[in-house]
Order: C-alpha cells, then structure tokens, then sequence
C-alpha cells in the first residue's frame, strides 16, 4: 500500500519546540516555585516520585537529578533490583533515610550503603552499576537518588566509588543537620565535588525553628522527605520540593 504524500506547506500538527534549562531559566534573586513530581518505575520493583529534570526546571545548580522514593514496605518483595546499567559525565548520591541498597560497578566496588551514609559515585569517562536491596533486607525503604553534573574539566576523569558512613554534622537546638556534599556553615563533607554545591539532610524536631547561613551565588532546592515543613513561609507536604532560586544569605 502506498504511503499518502504529506504537503509541505500544510501546517505541522507537531507542538513547536521549546526550550527548557540553561542558564536563562536561573533567577536572579529568591523565588518560590513548586516542582511537581512525576511517578517513574525504576528496575520494575520500585515506583520512584521524579522530582528533577521537570518541566521548566531541569537542574538546581550542578544537580540534575533528584528521585525520591518510599517509605515503602518491602517486606515480603524484591526490594530495589536495579540491574546494571552506564553512567558518563556525572556523580550520582545514594541517600537512604530506611533500609539498605548494596553497591556493585565495574570499578569492582561492592558497599552496602545504609541511612545517612554516602553513597558516592563518579561516573566520568563511563562505569557501570546496579543497586539492590541486600537478602534479607529491612522491612522499609526510603530514600533519594540524586545526581550532580560534572563540569567539561572533570567530565571525563577517571570513575570512582566512595562509601562515606561518618559524616559531618551541624547541630542546634531541635536541628540535626548531616552534610552529604560541600560545606554548609562550618562542616565538610569527604565526599569529592568537582564544582561548588552543597547537599544537606535537616532533621527537625517538632516545632522547631532554624536559621540556616547559605551562599547567595548558589541555586537552592528543599525537598521534604518526610513530615510537614514550612520553609520560608511555604508548608511542603512529605515528597514535595521548593526551588528557591539565588541570591539567599540564609534560609
């Protein structure tokens, strides 16, 4: 059968291009903007909420990526069975709140990484990994998957994998706060940065009340990963997450 013969001065039915991302779309100075997640199956046994790249709003800062998942109960299931697969040109966080996920590369790396342990990986020229709950594993799992963009000077390094299990703390009445990257007031983390960011898990006591010094030049995102917060005036529901653009001495 013939195919029919498109006209080309028709009108396309195609959406037009837009263009999303860069540094165009990066604020100059405080916003709120709301990033709505999308559910994503990962590995066919975990259903992630993607929170990054979005539509409108593909990175925060150097971070490109952001999942979030659980808490789910995984008692009686697989778990996280995530089977290998490549990375180039990045570094991907491991962050567990509950549960474990074991650690396998083509570097030879194996780490079971457990809550509020650091999970590092540099991709750079190409590796190779997978990531599974352990057998037998925790009744729960709860988490976040983020992954930071290398830099062209260091996009093609050497891979690598760092398991960090101690990490700096910053503490104050009802806060806990654990540095996972970069340096926030006066702790580093070991972990390795090729570009200057920071990432930091807060844990609040109820009806606790923080202020937190921040770097003006940096980019800003908060995402709740559990409970209700109220972060600069705006309430965040459990898995919800705030861009709040530049130009911040503190939050």
């Amino acid at each position: 059968m013939a195919e029919p013969v498109r006209d080309p001065a028709a009108p396309s039915s195609a959406p037009a291009p837009a263009v999303r991302g860069g540094r165009e779309s990066t604020p100059g100075g405080p916003v709120h903007e709301l990033l709505a997640p999308r559910e994503t199956a990962l590995g066919g046994s975990t259903v992630v909420r993607r929170l990054l790249p979005s539509l409108g709003r593909r990175m925060v800062g150097a971070w490109c990526f952001v999942d979030h998942y659980g808490p789910d109960d995984i008692a009686e299931e697989p778990g996280m069975q995530v089977p290998p697969h490549p990375h180039m040109g990045l570094q991907t966080v491991s962050w567990l709140h509950q549960g474990e996920v074991l650690h396998r590369d083509s570097l030879g790396s194996l780490a079971t990484v457990r809550p509020r342990e650091l999970g590092l990986m540099t991709s750079g020229r190409a590796i190779s990994h997978s990531e599974e709950s352990p057998r037998p594993h925790a009744r729960l799992l709860h988490g976040a998957q983020l992954w930071v963009a290398l830099p062209d000077t260091h996009r093609h390094t050497d891979p690598a994998f760092e398991h960090h299990p101690d990490l700096p703390h910053v503490t104050a009445p009802g806060l806990d706060a654990t540095v996972i990257l970069g340096t926030l007031d006066t702790a580093t983390s070991p972990g390795t940065t090729h570009t200057p960011l920071v990432g930091a898990d807060l844990t609040l006591a109820r009806g606790a009340h923080h202020r937190l010094p921040l770097e003006p030049d940096f980019e800003y995102a908060v995402l709740t990963m559990s409970g209700h917060t109220e972060v600069d005036g705006v309430r965040l529901d459990p898995g919800a997450m705030l861009y709040l653009g530049t130009g911040r001495p503190h939050l």
